[in-house]
């Protein structure tokens, strides 16, 4: 199986996804984007801005998933998962 199947706006779909979750979770934990960023070894908060907003093609790595999640305290897996009421 190839991956010819697999659109830009589906990638975008799935990055706007991740960026909405980790948003969403940045805030019911009531953390700043530049608390955030300084938690995951960032000095600034200019990468989760970007990031969260998808704007200059910034998105999440792996690691800054992982390390977020862990700070946040909560499954890796729910900043990939979309939720019933989210469009």
């Amino acid at each position: 199986m190839g991956f010819d199947n697999i659109s830009e706006e589906e990638i975008e779909k799935f990055h706007k996804l991740i960026s909405f979750n980790v948003k969403k979770y940045r805030e019911e934990k009531n953390f700043t984007q530049l608390q955030l960023a300084l938690a995951i070894g960032h000095n600034s908060s200019a990468l989760l801005a970007k990031a969260e907003t998808n704007t200059y093609n910034k998105h999440f790595n792996l690691e800054h998933l992982y390390k977020i999640a862990k700070v946040l305290d909560i499954p890796v897996e729910n900043l990939l998962k979309k939720e019933e009421n989210q469009k």
